[in-house]
């Protein structure tokens, strides 16, 4: 044990056996007592028994009586109720390792979310701590979200709670101006342009805008069992956080994730987390997929283009052109829509990182 450890006992000794000591040292009953102090035998009796405490009022009448000051009990007492709260801690701390055991605790330790530790009762604390819980438990009801939406094997609830949290902690960070939905709409065209850059040239302009909007833009590495592309939840009724993974790594996937979040916050609700999950089939994530769409390619030109049977590298680089936006927006619809493989034109999408 080093010097900065305490110990904590397991058990708790009620300053009523001290009393009952003193009592039977005087040759005092506890009728005798009860009557000297004005209180009933019964309260004497929980008191011994650590049913009910000494309280201030008590202490002072007993300081009387049995020449004891009243500092004396009500430290006895304040010390008895300090090692009932340790021991019910620390029952509650056993009580969240089967939570524990579905947190991906090491996935985050690993990206620096929580410390690392080995240690079962140091790992519940700081996922405590993480998610600003007092016990695990209630994970579920901070970010309903994550349970509504998680579904199968191949996803976890926990640990999709644990990636919108970290969105929450970092979004915290950023100080935003007052939402403001319409400049965030008139801002969908000079989005588009950013297409065109390098991630190097536009990410800060890109997290500026956004901020001057309202909104908290971050990016949140992916960890195990989560499959999001990317989510949106309202911090306050006058802060929005749009939270990207970059699955994939691919320039399009981004921009396209992003304009399917700017799609959530311009047209649905405030109240509900929208998280969109890889092939996850849901009415409101279709729509935002549609206007990410139309946003970004519009439909009459995307059709006109399709329509030509003449896709090639050049083609959709002119036809990319002739719309304002990087060629890989081109080469990923067309993915999507199988039109093309997933395995050609792949040299027009640059890696993001």
């Amino acid at each position: 044990m080093t010097n900065n450890e305490k110990y904590f006992a397991n058990i708790a000794i009620p300053p009523g056996e001290t009393l009952l000591e003193v009592l039977e040292s005087l040759n005092m009953t506890q009728k005798e007592l009860a009557e000297r102090i004005s209180m009933s035998v019964k309260t004497i009796n929980e008191i011994i028994k650590g049913k009910a405490p000494i309280t201030a009022e008590t202490a002072l009448k007993l300081e009387i009586v049995l020449d004891c000051p009243a500092s004396y009990w009500i430290n006895l007492e304040a010390n008895y109720q300090e090692a009932l709260a340790r021991i019910k801690a620390a029952q509650d701390i056993q009580n969240d390792y089967p939570i524990l055991d579905s947190i991906p605790y090491v996935e985050m330790a690993r990206n620096n979310w929580v410390p690392k530790t080995s240690k079962k009762d140091e790992r519940v604390m700081n996922t405590r701590k993480f998610f600003n819980v007092a016990l695990l438990t209630s994970i579920p009801t901070t970010i309903t979200g994550a349970f509504k939406k998680s579904e199968g094997k191949t996803v976890s609830p926990y640990a999709v709670a644990a990636w919108l949290r970290k969105g929450q902690i970092d979004a915290e960070k950023i100080k935003c101006e007052k939402f403001n939905k319409k400049e965030l709409k008139s801002l969908i065209p000079f989005f588009r342009t950013l297409t065109l850059k390098e991630p190097e040239e536009f990410y800060e302009t890109l997290v500026e805008k956004c901020r001057q909007c309202g909104v908290s833009l971050v990016i949140t590495p992916l960890i195990p069992k989560t499959l999001i592309d990317g989510a949106t939840q309202w911090l306050n009724s006058e802060k929005v956080l749009i939270q990207l993974s970059i699955r994939g790594k691919r320039l399009d996937r981004f921009w396209f994730t992003f304009f399917h979040e700017l799609a959530h916050i311009l047209n649905h609700g405030k109240k509900e987390i929208h998280i969109n999950f890889y092939e996850k089939e849901d009415t409101i994530e279709d729509e935002a997929d549609f206007l990410a769409s139309e946003w970004i390619i519009p439909e009459k030109e995307y059709k006109k283009f399709t329509s030509q049977n003449m896709i090639s590298k050049l083609s959709i680089i002119n036809f990319a052109q002739s719309i304002g936006i990087h060629p890989c927006m081109i080469v990923g619809r067309l993915q999507h829509d199988e039109y093309i493989g997933y395995n050609q034109y792949t040299e027009l999408i640059p890696k993001i990182s």
